[in-house]
């Protein structure tokens, strides 16, 4: 591989990935190694980087706080049960707020075994949980004939054998709808009615309702059960018991958010989860 003319290597031996890059010295896909995991712990404030893409696939998993992601139109949620998978040369932008805890997961994308084409959402086993945290610490450029390398091929296993979902929100391009997400994220107890979300955007409700159908494939109310669905999943894989966060999302009940949640993925929340872990 070719490096940037005056960029030296020599602190990479040092290093881990996160300080190297920090520190200034290259981009993270120019790192000659066939993977590399960057540890990230966020103690305050939000996180926000522009739409970028990299060289290399990338897996991104949160073991604290909310991270979520604008891929291909679509927004996606990494918890600590479930990671996004995002392609070689994939544009995205990522977001995270308040404490988040995270780990960046680079493989070259000829690195010989066979991983998704497309974005979706991974399940995480323990295993690979502790086989990142302990990659992170690796230094940049980690010894090729070390044993370091030894992990690698069961880094790659643990991905080939992960559980791979479609879960995410598609995204509107019309400046009206996003700040129907934005008001929607920022407030899922709001109770507003349909003519009342279109009144906040300065639309008619059957202009909001057309405008849905035709930019996300969904009626409204769908579309905000699906927001829903992806804040829960959030909360309580964070530990948050499903009352807690039925309250908090503006329902009536538990049963209430059993139900909408079982009519949006096919099984309740406590099945969800369980089948998750069952994977960890």
């Amino acid at each position: 591989m070719r490096f940037r003319p005056g960029r030296s290597l020599t602190a990479a031996n040092s290093q881990t990935a996160l300080q190297y890059v920090q520190s200034g010295n290259f981009d993270i896909d120019e790192l000659p190694r066939p993977i590399t995991v960057v540890g990230v712990n966020q103690v305050l404030g939000r996180l926000e980087r522009r739409k970028h893409w990299h060289r290399k696939c990338k897996l991104l998993y949160s073991i604290r706080g909310a991270l979520t992601c604008e891929i291909e139109g679509s927004l996606w949620t990494a918890t600590p049960q479930c990671a996004v998978w995002i392609p070689s040369s994939t544009p995205h932008k990522c977001h995270a707020l308040g404490h988040a805890e995270y780990y960046m997961l680079l493989i070259d994308s000829d690195i010989g075994v066979t991983l998704p084409q497309s974005c979706c959402t991974m399940a995480v086993s323990a295993l690979l949980r502790e086989m990142l945290i302990r990659a992170a610490q690796f230094p940049a450029l980690y010894p090729l004939d070390g044993p370091e390398v030894r992990l690698l091929p069961v880094i790659l296993d643990e991905l080939s054998a992960a559980r791979t979902e479609d879960h995410r929100i598609p995204l509107p391009t019309d400046p009206s709808l996003r700040r129907l997400l934005e008001m929607m994220m920022s407030a899922p107890e709001d109770k507003a009615s349909a003519a009342e979300w279109a009144a906040r955007c300065a639309l008619s409700e059957r202009t909001l309702n057309r405008k849905l159908r035709r930019e996300t494939g969904m009626s409204l109310w769908r579309w905000r059960h699906q927001i829903h669905v992806m804040l829960a999943v959030q909360r309580m894989s964070n530990g948050e018991s499903v009352q807690a966060v039925a309250m908090d999302l503006g329902y009536e009940s538990a049963s209430s958010f059993i139900s909408m949640f079982k009519k949006t993925i096919g099984k309740p929340p406590a099945r969800y989860l369980a089948e998750r872990d069952s994977q960890r």
